[in-house]
């Protein structure tokens, strides 16, 4: 079945733990990523892109449904999504889409991953956690009969060759493809960021990021070997795009670059996520194709509940009422929509139970004190944790929680949080105030969260 008339293929290229500023639109000056640089100018740039749980199965489980994960029930690591969850797979697939999964999964708690716990998709070669199952140059997934299948090659290029030769087979469909890879997420069994052959050489000492530099945390180690992964991811979208052109079919398919959540390399937690920051939750995200070629660069907030709907919508399809996000296509050409939310909400687990609320100029967090975030999805009970000015303090150095002079500016911002709290299907629940101290150099009002 070929294309049809506004209903071009589409495909995910998905990459997991990517910070925003890896890429040369958002400042990086290392020149590693220009292929998504262009991607993004020629298309569409969400310039302000996040996801709304900083950790990868809930963060996933977000994309694939459009309901935030206290609603998927994969609210931590280790939880399966429900086999009777709808996912894009069944909403494709129901408008005439064949549907295909490549790469890391972590949707399952169980590898390989059975047939009715692969969201619905009826192509297959995937893994639960490709971290486990596979090394930098040994990959191994499993194909649709659960038989391991290793690919050669870099992991990265290992997967990309995959996904080509879906597309060469799959050229006369109609296709939505999901290709989700491990890059630039460490290695778990060693601690590292392994990138290709003589990568690492090209990265040492070049760049560290503002908020990396603050902090003491893993970036001397590890941040040379980042930055190779990431150069590595790059080439591979270029390839991907180059097959597209190839195959006569890049004009009729839509493309989504996006991330399931950031990396602070250990310097707000002992870790690499699952934290309110900006170094855990911003993301890259470009699309191309359909009506995203020529979209310009979108500056509303945008979270990851959103693409759900918008590869929907974009693709000719309703999507449902039941969906929590929004599609971004109104905003396209740079156009104004009054009730565009001006925040977006972000829910926190393993590390904490922990709420945030971002806008364009505040962060204000909130802590679930006594709660376990591997065992309790929500509270009654919150405590508030950060507040950041973004617009004086973007790397988040100073926190500003609890002085008297933010105290009604944090007020606003609490029944703001609440509100969108109430609005994702958390019970009720209460923030208590920061314990107070003296502090600012004038009153901050309400009035300051439009500026």
């Amino acid at each position: 079945m070929r294309f049809r008339e506004n209903h071009p293929n589409v495909i995910v290229f998905l990459t997991d733990q990517q910070r925003w500023d890896s890429t040369g639109i958002h400042g990086n000056p290392l020149d590693l990523t220009p292929n998504f640089d262009r991607m993004a100018r020629q298309g569409t740039h969400l310039e302000s892109s996040f996801t709304c749980q900083p950790l990868c199965a809930p963060s996933r489980s977000v994309l694939q449904t459009g309901l935030y994960a206290t609603n998927t029930g994969v609210f931590r690591n280790g939880v399966p999504l429900r086999p009777d969850a709808k996912t894009l797979a069944h909403y494709f697939k129901d408008a005439g889409y064949t549907t295909g999964y490549i790469g890391k999964w972590h949707l399952a708690n169980q590898n390989p991953v059975p047939k009715e716990k692969r969201g619905g998709y009826e192509y297959w070669l995937g893994s639960e956690a490709l971290e486990f199952t596979s090394e930098a140059y040994h990959t191994t997934v499993y194909d649709s009969d659960n038989k391991p299948v290793f690919l050669p090659g870099y992991r990265v290029d290992a997967l990309t060759d995959a996904a080509i030769r879906y597309l060469t087979e799959h050229r006369d469909d109609q296709f939505f493809l999901f290709l989700s890879f491990l890059e630039p997420h460490h290695q778990n069994d060693l601690d590292d960021f392994p990138p290709p052959d003589g990568y690492r050489e090209r990265y040492a000492g070049r760049w560290t990021p503002p908020d990396l530099q603050a902090h003491q945390g893993s970036p001397p180690q590890h941040l040379a070997g980042y930055w190779g992964m990431v150069k590595r991811l790059d080439e591979a979208l270029g390839r991907l795009l180059d097959a597209l052109k190839s195959l006569a079919i890049s004009d009729d398919t839509m493309v989504l670059f996006s991330t399931d959540h950031a990396c602070h390399f250990k310097t707000r937690n002992n870790e690499y996520k699952r934290s309110c920051h900006e170094d855990s939750i911003r993301l890259p995200t470009a699309l191309i194709g359909g009506p995203f070629t020529g979209g310009g660069t979108i500056r509303q907030l945008v979270s990851s509940i959103d693409i759900a709907p918008t590869l929907l919508s974009a693709a000719g399809i309703s999507a449902p009422s039941r969906m929590q996000g929004r599609s971004i296509l109104p905003l396209l050409g740079g156009k104004k929509v009054p009730d565009w939310p001006g925040d977006v909400f972000i829910q926190i687990s393993e590390s904490q139970v922990g709420r945030a609320v971002r806008t364009g100029r505040w962060k204000y967090c909130v802590d679930a004190a006594g709660k376990n975030g591997g065992r309790d999805m929500n509270s009654d009970r919150y405590v508030e944790q950060y507040l950041y000015d973004l617009e004086c303090d973007p790397y988040e150095i100073t926190n500003l929680a609890g002085l008297s002079s933010h105290r009604e500016l944090s007020n606003v911002l609490r029944e703001r949080l609440l509100k969108r709290m109430k609005e994702a299907g958390e019970p009720p629940a209460t923030i208590e105030p920061a314990p107070s101290r003296p502090g600012g150099q004038r009153r901050v009002t309400k009035e300051d969260i439009y500026a």
